[in-house]
């Protein structure tokens, strides 16, 4: 159930949607005659447009995250094994033309490629079941494990896990496999500004990861400022940035992580 309401809290709290219901409320207020709401209303509206589209807040909120933990170092003789958390793959379009049509975190499956071809003695784990509200399409456990296949990459070395939904899901059902297969000190592959809710998330489980994080989307050196000219990449970007501060936030208050930034 936690997962369904947080998929319809985020469908509703994103920046556009926000906008739009403020729009809605302000329109409402103005056909009941409610001018003191009417105008908060539109006023709001127009200022989370205005931050999302025309300001780099989205991609400063985006470079705290990514800046937050840095790549370990790896043990002698590399890693035992790597986790690879999923969402790099479109899950749609993969069930309806095949292929591995990647997300813009496809990078967490390159640089998983790149460290199984570097270090051939280690065991990759992808953690990634179907996270869609239909649950009908086929997770990146089963797309990242064909991918990796295909660029001669042994499937005895695979692990899948199908089940996971969520972050949150993923560190639980990855710390029985791990348990099973006898592994530790696993490198952690994600994307960067998605490492700190990871790290925490196994941390709280008592599995010491090593972090790897990989899709940098801003350049480390983003200020505040007016942006007027890419305003769909600053909508992304805070989009990106609020959603991942919202999942610390509630997974903090849940008991999830033992520190709301973790580092």
């Amino acid at each position: 159930m936690t997962f369904y309401i947080s998929k319809i809290f985020w469908l509703l709290a994103q920046p556009l949607s926000l906008a739009l219901l403020f729009l809605l409320a302000g329109l409402i207020a103005g056909l009941l005659r409610w001018n003191r709401l009417r105008t908060w209303a539109s006023v709001t509206s127009a200022l989370v447009l205005f931050l999302t589209l025309f300001t780099s807040t989205g991609a400063v909120l985006l470079q705290v995250l990514e800046d937050r933990i840095a790549r370990a170092e790896l043990p002698a003789g590399g890693p035992a094994c790597i986790i690879t958390l999923g969402g790099g793959f479109e899950s749609e379009v993969v069930a309806a033309r095949g292929g591995f049509e990647m997300t813009q975190a496809g990078d967490r499956f390159v640089e998983t490629l790149r460290l199984a071809q570097q270090f051939p003695q280690a065991r990759i784990l992808i953690s990634g079941g179907d996270g869609s509200l239909s649950g009908a399409y086929k997770g990146d456990a089963v797309v990242g494990a064909r991918f990796l296949e295909a660029f001669g990459v042994p499937a005895t070395r695979l692990i899948r896990e199908t089940e996971s939904r969520d972050t949150f899901e993923n560190a639980g059902n990855t710390q029985a496999l791990l348990a099973a297969n006898g592994l530790e000190r696993c490198l952690l592959v994600t994307s960067a500004f998605h490492m700190p809710r990871s790290v925490g998330l196994f941390r709280k489980l008592g599995l010491d990861v090593l972090p790897w994080p990989t899709d940098y989307r801003t350049t480390s050196r983003a200020s505040l400022a007016l942006d007027l000219t890419q305003p769909s990449t600053n909508s992304q970007l805070m989009t990106t940035a609020l959603r991942e501060w919202t999942g610390l936030l509630f997974y903090y208050l849940a008991g999830r992580t033992h520190a709301l930034f973790p580092q």
